[in-house]
């Protein structure tokens, strides 16, 4: 039994709320400065530019790149050989977001009620999702998440006959009805299957796959390519302005489902969309 203590738990998060607010995720520099490339639109072109020296500054002064530095989310996957030691591991996460978000000065968004929205004042709580899986290892992921794109994401109750069409139209439709609200490009992940909860956490974990890395599953990347490129026939563009990207990256979880049911989850996310995962 390998032991893995809270302290060192509560310190990765505290830097990973940090690191994922104000340097870009890899995989999404990459996607802007490909677009950028590929963009016909002059007005396209220069907010694709504006959007690469906004990461650029907030990187090299430390600073966030969106105002909206989001709700913690929070993906562990904790190996059954480990013991956690020194307190509660929820506990230790939460720590690690509040203080994350008070040492790197980033914006308090939670309110403690859903109506009686009196803020927190640290960030917390985080929504956490456990796994558990084999192994001695405990691997951590965060997503802070933005509202902006948050509000814009639906999920669908398909009949079972709607199969890959309908889910392939309320896809689009979804993102077509996003259109300038969630900060295009968009990063959309999809959940498919399972009940309706677990197609809207599919897809919100399906955000944490790099966009550069396709499903392991054929029929399920292709799906991937055929969307994305559908995708950014829309014409919404650049924070909504027009263009060919509308879409980074189009990423599809899916999980065995009911015989009566096709569940189909669509969480867009922004041209940020943060994501980050340490191993402990």
């Amino acid at each position: 039994m390998r032991e893995v203590h809270v302290n060192d738990i509560t310190q990765a998060v505290a830097k990973m709320c940090i690191a994922t607010n104000v340097k870009i995720s890899p995989d999404i520099l990459e996607g802007l400065k490909k677009s950028q490339k590929l963009e016909s639109s002059p007005i396209g072109i220069d907010i694709l530019d504006q959007l690469l020296q906004n990461a650029e500054i907030a990187e090299r002064k430390n600073m966030p790149i969106c105002q909206d530095t989001g709700m913690a989310v929070v993906f562990v996957e904790i190996g059954q050989e480990v013991s956690i030691s020194g307190g509660l591991l929820t506990d230790a996460i939460n720590e690690g977001v509040r203080k994350g978000y008070e040492e790197g000065y980033l914006r308090k968004s939670i309110v403690e009620d859903p109506f009686f929205r009196v803020n927190t004042n640290d960030n917390t709580p985080a929504v956490i999702h456990y796994d558990i899986v084999g192994g001695d290892s405990l691997k951590i992921s965060l997503s802070p998440k933005g509202f902006g794109s948050e509000n814009m994401s639906r999920i669908y109750m398909l009949k079972p006959s709607d199969g890959i069409e309908g889910a392939k139209r309320v896809i689009l439709e979804t993102i077509d009805m996003a259109g300038p609200n969630a900060c295009p490009p968009m990063v959309v992940g999809v959940g498919i299957g399972g009940t309706f909860e677990k197609a809207a956490i599919l897809a919100k974990k399906a955000l944490i796959r790099p966009i550069d890395q396709s499903s392991d599953i054929t029929y399920v990347s292709n799906l991937e390519k055929e969307l994305t490129k559908k995708a950014n026939q829309l014409g919404i563009g650049p924070q909504g302005m027009g263009g060919r990207t509308t879409v980074l990256g189009i990423n599809i979880e899916t999980f065995p489902t009911h015989i009566a049911g096709l569940p189909v989850a669509i969480n867009i996310s922004c041209h940020v969309t943060r994501h980050m995962s340490v191993s402990l």
